[in-house]
């Protein structure tokens, strides 16, 4: 999967909030400065050459509705950053991540429990 550029995945967020969505309704939520409808509308269609959404023809407008799941994406990129940057090593990605956001021993402590609690279910 590729990577997307900020605009791209800033879209992308909105599609994946509202489930589906026409262009001018992702023009809404697009933060300032929102550029040009064309401009919205080729960034979806590229996205949906790229099969990352597809459309509902409704009348003579069409519905955007994303076909990749976010966590799906998530998934993808950050599997790149670990090869790519990291060797492939989680654990020098979480000391590089641990150090960079400068968390404490605490928070440290906290993320694990969450983490061990969210795999017991």
């Amino acid at each position: 999967m590729i990577r997307l550029n900020n605009k791209e995945e800033e879209v992308m967020n909105i599609l994946w909030k509202l489930k589906k969505a026409f262009a001018k309704e992702v023009m809404q939520k697009i933060e300032p400065p929102v550029p040009p409808y064309n401009t919205v509308l080729s960034m979806i269609r590229k996205l949906e050459k790229e099969g990352f959404v597809d459309h509902n023809t409704v009348g003579k407008s069409h519905q955007y509705y994303p076909l990749i799941s976010k966590k799906a994406y998530q998934k993808s990129i950050l599997g790149h950053l670990l090869k790519g940057y990291f060797g492939g090593s989680p654990e020098k990605l979480l000391s590089f991540f641990i150090k960079e956001e400068k968390l404490t021993n605490e928070q440290v402590q906290d993320i694990l429990s969450k983490y061990k609690k969210d795999s017991d279910q």
